[in-house]
């Protein structure tokens, strides 16, 4: 069925290139579905940044992005002792990292409710303990070839297929389940838990399942578009809005426009923008990631400089 569905898409991207002429940006399939991985992961990453940025949770994420790094090296290990042939090894690998990563962050949230200790601290120590156990297993494993370290952390929206787009259609609905269901008892949540407790909201059950899903979303999406563009998207586009954002529901939906205006922005330029190598004359293409990360940043720069004036415009209206 999976592999049915991806051949459908694949020939209906095919046909649509084909209405192009060559050369052209919608004439080359990798570009498509590039700028469709871009769409799905804007629309999750912009949905939950407003409430990472608005929870302080950015360091949370942040942290379950790097700690999916153990998940990937303790699938390897898994992977070579039950003899996982290498046309499965990605898929399972992808698996035991989603499934590693939901369970630090879910432990992470247990151990801040049971524990005295700050936050930032909680996280601190899960953090540290991943990355090492995730060294310690990588050595064990080094030299063969079924992990790319840089496709992990910066990875590409143009290196997408169209299995991994089903992948990120699925995420978008799940995630817009759990926001549309959900979203009004976090933010209660966020403001004062215990009159939320006492209007019988489920807020410890919010709670981790709001953590369950940044879990999902981090390694499903570092999975295909890399650590450095997930955390830009989680984090750095919430931030901006909240500069000119005079609530949480205009900042929830500026953060979405950011996420898409960054990541459609970054792509054309990767695109468009040429130098030209003078020692061989061949041209130097841009990261993809890398430009949408630092158009993130250029929205946030500007954002501190109009976002007072913003503000004080939309006061004046009301």
């Amino acid at each position: 069925m999976g592999a049915d569905m991806s051949l459908w898409l694949e020939k209906l991207i095919a046909d649509f290139c084909l209405q192009f002429p060559q050369g052209n940006f919608w004439g080359e399939t990798y570009q498509v579905r590039g700028f469709l991985a871009i769409f799905l992961v804007a629309l999750v990453c912009g949905s939950v940044g407003s409430l990472i940025v608005s929870k302080r949770m950015a360091f949370f994420s942040d942290a379950l992005a790097h700690c999916s790094f153990a998940g990937v090296a303790i699938g390897l290990v898994i992977g070579i002792a039950f003899g996982v042939n290498n046309a499965d090894f990605k898929n399972w690998i992808f698996l035991i990292m989603v499934v590693f990563g939901i369970l630090v962050g879910l432990l992470i949230a247990y151990v801040q409710e049971k524990s005295s200790l700050p936050s930032d601290t909680v996280i601190g120590v899960f953090f540290a303990g991943a990355i090492g156990l995730g060294a310690v297993v990588m050595r064990a494993v080094r030299g063969r070839r079924f992990f790319n370290l840089e496709t992990f952390l910066f990875g590409s929206p143009l290196d997408v297929t169209a299995t991994d787009l089903i992948w990120l259609f699925g995420l978008m609905i799940v995630t817009a389940l759990v926001v549309c269901r959900y979203y009004n008892t976090l933010v209660f949540a966020s403001f004062n838990p215990s009159l939320a407790r006492s209007r019988w909201l489920q807020v410890r059950l919010t709670q981790y399942l709001y953590v369950a899903l940044i879990g999902l979303i981090v390694n499903l999406c570092l999975q295909i578009v890399g650590v450095l563009l997930v955390n830009a998207f989680l984090i750095v586009p919430a931030a901006a809005a909240a500069n000119f954002s005079r609530n949480l529901r205009q900042m929830f939906w500026s953060s979405i426009i950011i996420c898409l205006l960054a990541g459609w922005g970054g792509q054309i330029l990767s695109w468009e923008v040429r130098l030209r190598d003078p020692l061989n004359g061949q041209p130097i293409e841009f990261g993809v990631g890398g430009l949408i990360v630092l158009l993130c940043v250029l929205f946030f720069i500007v954002s501190l400089a109009l976002g007072p004036m913003l503000k004080n415009r939309q006061a004046a209206v009301s």
